[in-house]
């Protein structure tokens, strides 16, 4: 795919005798002015005419002299106005320079000067020529394409913008090149919002998108969690004008379907790439396999490695990780440790996606002692943590209440050489919202934003369900209203943040109205979404409702996943059914996933409040059979069982192993 940008650079010539006929900058500008010629844009990267392929040190665009500068350039310790007088004066006086050979010649020197990293360098050159009396002509569209890519390349985006603007108002044409670039540049930066400004504007301005620059806002929605009928509406308003989808567009619609689940879409683009004559990549089968991941369909997945096999795509470390996501996703912890042994037999290396993937299921399911020999191994193996792995700490020591070790991870970050990135402050967030610690969570927000981050979507949700988890309804609804009115438009996350948020305070009626709002709004309710509303029923003391809805998942009439299996366990748990709890608890064995901690902590509470100590042990000694790591809620209920049963010195005995074991956390009040 042709990559704007992307430039053929000379090779070192020798510099020609100077001339003594030597025409005046102002002829020269003036042959340029009053010669009819066209905008010759050069193909950047591979092209069939280009004998040297796209290399970068092509010398076919590059006069001798503008080598000599070029070199001149390079080698000089200081550059400033005078100097660049000095080094590009000569450009304009050789003998009868023709002005498309001076205008290719600025445009090379610049590229050559990007190429090698010279940004600085670049843009003075750029701005020489434009602020020279009477040159400013000879900087091409693709000239200025180049520098707002140079900038961008260099982190300079908001300078890039700035740069853009200038030359708009000082009546420089901006052609679609160079607003493409500006696109890509702030997407680079995850400034999404900007990217979609940019394009907005330039349709506005009568400037047609590219095939690369709807390939690149198409990627940028995918990143921004946009609605998907908005993606599609974007495809729409590119076949309308002319501009043909190519693999690469396909492929990036997968990945779209990614943020909201949406496997069944996925599968449809898939069918869409074989119609149009496409022949699915690599790329395509493992961005599927990642949307069936992130929709927790393992067994989809599977098929997805079975076909990629078949058409001749050998799986690589990004294939299994996608495999490995999607069964932790799952509950099937057993069958992803599979998979990785799995794909050390077919001769890949599991890398740190790997073990930090199997880290986080295995913390997530409260089997602490094989979470840490994933750690283990993966140290053993010379894997060096990343970013993720560290963020992956940080909550397994947040969530079992052990904050001065999570606080320990924190600042190994640095040691280490990584640095936090915005998921390490919304870990954090997380993390004392859910343990109600409602000024650490407002201090640390502080702290992210001292430090230079800019809240984003994923930093809004995490916020509002940190206040929610700390009772602070009206401070989650807040935040959601500060998200709409920073222009951050809500997802999938956003809305089952919210959906949470509500289902605490019991607030039914309100969940109901925003799932269906996300209808309207072509927002496909997900597990999740559902688990939110049977807990807004559960809280809201509607029993009749949650039953209903209960029926609806049982039929099928809303998916048979598993989240949703556990979630009533736990609301059939926390309203004391216990012929419900139970029915949720065997179908979710009988299809073969693992319960995870909180729904065995819910077995037990309930078996504990009906006094069913027999039933309560069966449940304890599965725990320990299967590696999980009793909590401090385990602990809290069996000290209730038996502090109401005959055996209640047994209350005691629990609350010394817990003391002794010196698990820090905040237990709720047990009456021995």
């Amino acid at each position: 795919m042709e990559m704007v940008g992307k430039v053929c650079l000379p090779l070192l010539l020798p510099y020609p005798p100077p001339s003594t006929s030597r025409p005046s900058i102002a002829t020269v500008v003036n042959d340029f002015n009053s010669t009819s010629h066209s905008r010759t844009r050069l193909h950047i990267g591979k092209s069939s005419s280009d004998p040297n392929s796209g290399k970068p040190w092509c010398n076919h665009h590059l006069s001798s002299s503008g080598q000599h500068i070029l070199n001149a350039l390079l080698h000089s310790s200081t550059v400033d106005s005078i100097h660049l007088d000095h080094i590009l004066g000569p450009l304009f006086i050789q003998p009868h320079p023709h002005p498309t050979h001076l205008s290719r010649d600025i445009l090379a020197i610049i590229k050559a000067l990007g190429f090698r990293k010279k940004t600085e360098l670049a843009l003075s050159v750029f701005d020489w020529v434009r602020n020279h009396h009477g040159c400013s002509n000879l900087l091409t569209g693709s000239a200025i394409a180049v520098i707002v890519n140079i900038l961008g390349k260099a982190g300079r985006v908001s300078s890039a913008a700035s740069l853009l603007r200038t030359l708009e108002n000082d009546g420089f044409e901006i052609d679609v090149y160079a607003y493409t670039c500006l696109i890509t540049a702030y997407a680079s930066k995850g400034r999404y919002n900007d990217a979609v400004s940019v394009f907005n504007k330039m349709q506005r301005d009568g400037c047609t998108p590219t095939l690369i620059t709807y390939n690149s806002i198409l990627n940028v929605y995918g990143k921004m969690g946009m609605p998907w009928f908005r993606v599609t509406s974007l495809v729409e308003s590119m076949k309308t004008n002319g501009v043909a989808p190519d693999l690469y567009t396909y492929n990036t619609l997968i990945t779209c379907c990614r943020c909201g689940s949406l496997y069944k879409e996925a599968v449809n683009v898939l069918d869409m790439i074989k119609s149009a004559g496409f022949v699915p990549d690599r790329v395509t089968y493992n961005a599927l396999l990642d949307v069936f991941a992130k929709s927790r369909r393992p067994e989809e997945a599977l098929q997805v490695l079975k076909d990629m096999e078949s058409n001749g795509f050998s799986p690589t470390a990004v294939t299994y990780n996608s495999l490995i996501s999607a069964h932790v996703r799952g509950g099937l912890l057993e069958e992803a440790s599979r998979l990785k042994i799995q794909m050390v037999e077919k001769g890949i290396k599991p890398d740190v996606f790997t073990y930090t993937t199997l880290f986080s299921g295995f913390e997530k399911a409260g089997k602490d002692e094989f979470a840490f020999k994933v750690y283990e191994e993966m140290k053993a193996e010379g894997c060096k943590p990343n970013i993720c792995t560290f963020n992956a700490l940080i909550k397994m020591h947040g969530k079992r209440g052990k904050f001065v070790k999570m606080m320990n991870v924190f600042e190994d970050i640095k040691e280490c050489g990584c640095s936090p990135d915005i998921v390490t402050w919304n870990t954090l967030l997380a993390v004392f919202g859910q343990n109600e610690m409602d000024s650490e969570v407002a201090g640390v927000f502080k702290e992210m934003k001292r430090s230079g981050f800019v809240p984003e979507r994923d930093t809004f949700n995490t916020l509002i369900s940190a206040y929610s988890r700390c009772g602070s309804i009206d401070q989650a609804m807040s935040v959601y209203k500060s998200m709409l009115e920073a222009g951050v438009a809500p997802d999938l996350s956003t809305y089952n943040a919210v959906l949470a948020a509500l289902a605490r305070g019991g607030f039914w009626e309100q969940s109901e109205k925003i799932i269906a709002e996300m209808k309207d709004g072509w927002c496909k309710p997900n597990e999740l979404t559902y688990s939110s509303l049977l807990n807004a029923y559960a809280n809201g003391k509607e029993i009749e409702k949650m039953k209903a809805l209960g029926e609806e998942i049982y039929s099928g009439s809303i998916e048979t996943h598993p989240v949703l299996l556990k979630t009533l366990v736990l609301v059939s748990s926390k309203c004391d059914l216990l012929t419900e709890t139970e029915r949720a608890f065997f179908e979710l064995r009988r299809i073969g996933i693992s319960p995870g901690i909180t729904t065995l902590n819910a077995m037990i509470s309930i078996y504990g409040r009906k006094q069913v100590v027999s039933k309560a042990n069966e449940i304890l000694n599965f725990m320990y059979e299967n590696g999980f790591t009793p909590s401090l809620t385990t602990y809290n209920s069996l000290m209730y069982m038996y502090s109401r049963s005959e055996k209640f010195q047994k209350s005691e005995e629990i609350l010394r192993e817990v003391l002794k074991k010196g698990t820090i956390g905040k237990m709720r009040q047990t009456v021995l």
